[in-house]
């Protein structure tokens, strides 16, 4: 049996059926990433200078109490062995304990996700709407007074990290004025309506952060495909041009559209660390730093493997999505 007898059915069923192929495709490659991103966190974690039981006992430690808490752990085994234990614990969901605190790392990441989620969730769900109608209105008032303001505020948005942006909103919000308007912590038991007060800062900083990237994306998108020659068409019959925008020219730019949205929502759970280390935030990026600073392994690469599990997942859901999104796949001649 030949190679191209092998690869013979699936070029077949791509033929036959592009769409799903296509997406067959897109799964196979996030898994095949997914397993390059669990060695480089292992080998990278491994790199990091330093070692958590001379930091734990201290530097007057002696070597046989190192040996010891070196072979409590597992850190004399060796490398492959201990990357095949990790990874088969952390597909069943077991992360291990802390080696700080000895407390379950998987117990700690569901509550601090769960966090990091929330604060995501809202950033969103102002960011994305907001960055969309900003870039309609643009595309709709192009090269005028009102798309001018929305880029001269877009680029600023840009050149400004986040760690900026967020001692800026605590300076003017909290020292400035009241701290009653914005409270500056969040803590576990508050309720609804306070915690949503409490991530008013974080939100508005996270918004800033990603709504200039999105909004010009879209009006990028928008712009190339009001281009084309149909689109001209619906304009010299007279439409109106929010109509001609909304109804025509959207709908068709939904493929860049959705990626890179769905490239900024992945940055709002992964890109929260800055955030949540600025405000404080009992988050996932906030326990990642932590740990980096003690040196426990178990949930620096906890953390890093559900970082790139969101990310790449997220990543794939706009990938497939741009797939169905394009007609020449959905209706194959």
């Amino acid at each position: 049996m030949t190679p191209q007898s092998l690869f013979r059915p699936f070029v077949a069923f791509s033929r036959q059926f592009p769409l799903a192929a296509n997406i067959l495709r897109r799964l196979l490659l996030s898994f095949v990433l997914l397993w390059a991103v669990t060695v480089m966190i292992f080998i990278g974690v491994e790199a990091l200078p330093g070692d958590f039981a001379t930091t734990y006992l201290g530097q007057s430690a002696t070597p046989e109490a190192v040996a010891n808490i070196r072979s409590e752990l597992g850190l004399d085994q060796p490398l492959l062995t201990r990357y095949v234990t990790w990874l088969g614990d952390a597909v069943s969901g077991d992360f291990g304990n802390s080696w700080a605190s000895g407390q379950s790392v998987s117990e700690q990441i569901g509550k601090r996700l769960g966090n990091s989620l929330f604060l995501a969730f809202f950033a969103a769900l102002v960011a994305v709407p907001l960055s969309v109608g900003l870039g309609l209105l643009a595309v709709r008032y192009r090269n005028r007074i009102p798309d001018k303001i929305i880029n001269i505020l877009s680029l600023a948005a840009v050149s400004l990290p986040e760690f900026f942006v967020g001692y800026l909103l605590i300076m003017v919000f909290v020292v400035t004025f009241p701290t009653a308007i914005f409270p500056s912590t969040v803590y576990d038991g508050m309720d609804f309506l306070t915690r949503l007060e409490s991530i008013a800062l974080p939100v508005a900083t996270l918004v800033l952060v990603v709504l200039a990237h999105m909004m010009r994306m879209t009006r990028a998108a928008i712009i190339q495909v009001m281009s084309s020659a149909y689109m001209e068409t619906a304009e010299l019959k007279g439409l109106d041009g929010l109509r001609i925008i909304i109804k025509h020219a959207a709908p068709n730019a939904l493929a860049p559209i959705i990626n890179v949205v769905a490239l900024n929502l992945a940055y709002l759970i992964v890109g929260v660390v800055v955030v949540e280390v600025v405000f404080v935030y009992p988050g996932m990026g906030q326990y990642m730093v932590d740990a980096v600073t003690v040196r426990d392994l178990p949930v620096v690469q906890a953390c890093g493997l559900i970082f790139a599990t969101i990310y790449i997942a997220l990543n794939m859901t706009a990938d497939i999505l741009a797939i169905i999104a394009n007609p020449r796949l959905r209706h194959p001649r």
